[in-house]
């Protein structure tokens, strides 16, 4: 068998339903040999953005996403996804081509050493010298995307190596479970947290996956310790629920930080050190037990008292067999500070004014969304507000990076949810700044055929940016660029455009276009002047007085 037919037979052989990307010279035999596969190719527009919907296919589905690209340029445009990947914990493979390695007539043209470029954003990186390689590579390179922690990894596939032949066979993945704590282990937190007087479950990156998300919820509403996530960690607990405290969207300062303050015990669930800290440790401060597939990483402000290492759904469900609910047990205050959260976040929520105030935004299109619809945002001032203020359901229907948090991602990450999930409902969420390093992969979405809507949120500047300059006090300087007509942009496209010019008219606009179907593009203004003054001053005046 020619080896680029075996390389395809290994991708089947794992699973693979899409390959994303952009092929070039040097991947010919690969796409002939996927012409003929089950396995459908999704030729997007950049290769950063095919990484991104890889990286994304890989968070829904716990399956590695896979991505394409020829060498050189193409190879330097996933590095970006690369991270975003690696930082994410997304399991993805990327696949790169490359010129002949064994005899060429080409000289060092595109020629740049991507397996030693990929070393350090990577878990496994790979050039394949011979045919015979082709299963073993492929396997390993699931592998390590898949394992805890998942990632990047890298198979670098040479043109004549592509066109060999060979007669090995296809591996296919082993069975495998992971590793569970040690019951001393659990016992020795379970006597913590029954002993505890206010115990607080924290709720990271690492345990959004969905058996976890089971135990969680069957562990809280047994014993009714209230809960606190990062803002990777939304939606493993249903925000509903009157256990539900908030989420860390803020560093600190806000009133979901009191709560954590006022714990004596901590249970940290899936902590991911990529994640700014959701809390600091300190000396004479409340015991943490860190519940994690892996040890804890310490530094200065993070060394728990007591670790419980292994299968996370697995140590939870062990917690809830051994575990009872206290009488000493005191969770008036947290449950004080809830209300006081959600006082606050109705604030501005009513607000009539136009452009829109980003809390209107964030209740507007949560009552537009089913409960299980996605919400896949980029990177930029609106992520607050929404890991804030938006009230998610279910695991991963936020979809947001908190972890390299590049801007670009939104678009393509929404469109790979549509691919994974297609009869939920998605929404992108992209501000201007964000949507344009990205945005001509909406000739890909309608190309596709997708039925998607694209919230562009508009403040002609980049908002994230100016909210920290006003904060060190600097002079309102360099972070102001220009737009193009949007609505006459995704026309263009074979798009849908709408622009929004009074407040009331967004959530009947998002509804609207969520029934039509296709691919919509809603302009939406937004005023981002009061950031400054109540993420900054207000709610840490008034968090310091709940």
């Amino acid at each position: 068998m020619k080896a680029s037919d075996l390389f395809v037979r290994a991708l089947e052989a794992e699973g693979v339903e899409f390959v994303f990307g952009i092929p070039g010279e040097e991947n010919l035999d690969l796409l002939e040999s996927l012409r003929g596969s089950k396995i459908k190719l999704i030729i997007g527009r950049h290769e950063q953005a095919a990484g991104f919907m890889a990286a994304t296919y890989g968070r829904l589905t716990g399956n590695a996403g896979v991505c394409l690209s020829t060498l050189g340029p193409g190879a330097t445009n996933l590095v970006t996804a690369a991270a975003y990947a690696q930082l994410g914990a997304m399991p993805m493979v990327m696949v790169t081509g490359q010129k002949p390695i064994k005899s060429s007539k080409q000289g060092q043209f595109q020629i740049i050493d991507i397996v030693d470029m990929m070393q350090p954003l990577t878990k496994f990186t790979k050039v394949i010298v011979s045919g015979d390689n082709v299963p073993a590579h492929v396997r390993e390179a699931f592998r390590h995307a898949e394992e805890e922690r998942p990632g990047a990894t890298h198979l670098e596939l040479p043109e004549d190596i592509a066109q060999e032949h060979s007669t090995m066979p296809v591996l296919e993945p082993s069975y495998t479970r992971r590793p569970i704590a040690e019951e001393k282990a659990v016992r020795q937190a379970a006597q913590a947290i029954s002993a505890a007087r206010k115990p607080l479950l924290l709720i990271g990156a690492g345990a959004n996956r969905k058996l976890t998300a089971k135990m969680l919820r069957e562990l809280v509403e047994k014993l009714g310790i209230p809960v606190v996530t990062t803002q990777m960690g939304k939606g493993v607990i249903d925000e509903a629920s009157s256990h539900f405290i908030g989420n860390t969207a803020l560093s600190d300062g806000d009133f979901v930080h009191r709560a954590i303050d006022q714990a004596d015990l901590i249970i940290n669930v899936g902590h991911d050190v990529v994640e700014k800290p959701p809390f600091f440790m300190r000396p004479g401060g409340p015991a943490v037990v860190h519940i994690n597939f892996s040890s804890a990483e310490v530094d200065p402000v993070y060394f728990p008292q007591i670790e419980v290492v292994g299968d996370i759904a697995n140590s939870l469900w062990q917690l809830k067999e051994r575990l009872e609910p206290q009488s000493h047990w005191s969770f008036a205050d947290a449950h004080r500070i809830r209300n006081a959260l959600q006082k606050h976040i109705q604030e501005g929520a009513q607000d009539d004014s136009f452009p829109v105030k980003p809390q209107r935004l964030v209740k507007e299109v949560r009552e537009a969304v089913p409960a299980d619809g996605i919400i896949a945002l980029d990177n930029g001032m609106y992520k607050i507000w929404f890991a804030r203020n938006y009230q998610a359901h279910a695991p991963n229907t936020v979809l947001l990076d908190n972890a390299l948090a590049t801007m670009g991602a939104g678009l393509p990450s929404a469109m790979a949810a549509k691919l994974v999930y297609p009869e939920r409902s998605v929404l992108a969420i992209c501000g201007d700044g964000g949507f344009m390093m990205n945005s001509q992969e909406l000739e890909t979405a309608v190309r596709l055929k997708l039925d998607l809507v694209i919230l562009l949120l508009r403040d002609d500047g980049y908002g994230m940016i100016k909210w920290k300059q006003a904060q060190m006090d600097f002079h309102d300087f360099g972070l102001d660029f220009g737009n193009p007509d949007f609505v006459a942009y995704a026309q263009a496209y074979g798009a849908s455009g709408h622009r929004i010019e009074a407040t009331e008219e967004l959530q009947p606009t998002i509804e609207r276009c969520r029934q039509e179907g296709g691919v919509h593009l809603i302009d939406v203004p937004v005023d981002y002047q009061d950031n400054d003054r109540i993420l900054n001053r207000e709610i840490r005046e008034l968090s310091r007085k709940v």
